[in-house]
Parts: structure tokens; C-alpha cells; sequence
């Protein structure tokens, strides 16, 4: 097999983490001043125009919470919400958690995880991976 075959795929793979569909990163999300809870809440914020990447991470994400906790989800102790930053209803959520761009996150009171790049560097190349790291952050979350 030609070697120049595989440089392109080989450079998405390593550069997907580092970039979103807006080119834009939340990073590192600001503190809050929740109280703290026993309710788990996951977000994915993201843009109105998204690849297929993107709409995979949802999914996934999603899809892994509710095999993971699925009396956690009946019982309303963790819940998921998709949120469009476009939309101006969802501006006070995002400024609420500190988030300017695309991203998958877990909350619990005012502990705050962010999974984006862990999202796209697994999502889509290696799932069960993406579910062990959603599987351990949130079992984390619990013990807390």
C-alpha cells in the first residue's frame, strides 16, 4: 500500500482533537456558583451548521449515558441536554457554564467535566474507548 494514501487520513485523526466545526474551543470551563447536588446533567453545546463528526459525539455521547445509567436517566439524576449556542434562549446556560463553542459536558453541582476532545479523538475511531471515558467521568461524578 502507497504510504501517501494514508497521510491524509493519519493527519485528520491526529488534528480532529484539535479542532471544531466553528474552530473554536471552549477549553476550560469556568467555576460556578451552583450548589451542589445528587443531579448529573450532560450538555452538548453546539452550532446550527454541524459535520458528521459532530453529530456522531451527540449521539454517542448520548447513547452511552443512557446504557450506562439508564435508572439514573428514568429516575431524572441525569439528564442530557442537546443545546444550539445560536439559539438565544440557550445564551445564559452557555454564559452560566463558561462555554463559547462546542463542547460535551458533564456537570454535577459545580464540578464540571469536559469531554470535547475526548469526543472527537474516540467517537467516532474508537466508541468503546469514548464509552469507558464517559463510563469513568461520570462514575467519578458519583462517588463525589
Amino acid at each position: 500500500m502507497r504510504t501517501d494514501r494514508l497521510i491524509i487520513p493519519l493527519l485528520l485523526i491526529l488534528t480532529a482533537p484539535f479542532i471544531s466545526c466553528s474552530g473554536q474551543s471552549s477549553g476550560a470551563v469556568a467555576g460556578s456558583n451552583e450548589n451542589n447536588s445528587d443531579k448529573i446533567e450532560a450538555y452538548y453545546f453546539h452550532f446550527t451548521a454541524r459535520c458528521v463528526t459532530c453529530v456522531n459525539i451527540e449521539n454517542k455521547a448520548k447513547e452511552n449515558l443512557e446504557a450506562l445509567y439508564p435508572n439514573l436517566v428514568n429516575n431524572g439524576l441525569l439528564t442530557w441536554q442537546s443545546v444550539n449556542l445560536e439559539d438565544a434562549s440557550t445564551k445564559p446556560l452557555a454564559k452560566r457554564l463558561g462555554i463559547n463553542g462546542q463542547t460535551l459536558l458533564i456537570v454535577k453541582g459545580d464540578q464540571k467535566i469536559n469531554l470535547t476532545n475526548e469526543g472527537f479523538m474516540y467517537a467516532m475511531a474508537k466508541p468503546d474507548r469514548f464509552k469507558e471515558i464517559i463510563n469513568e467521568k461520570v462514575d467519578g461524578l458519583l462517588m463525589k
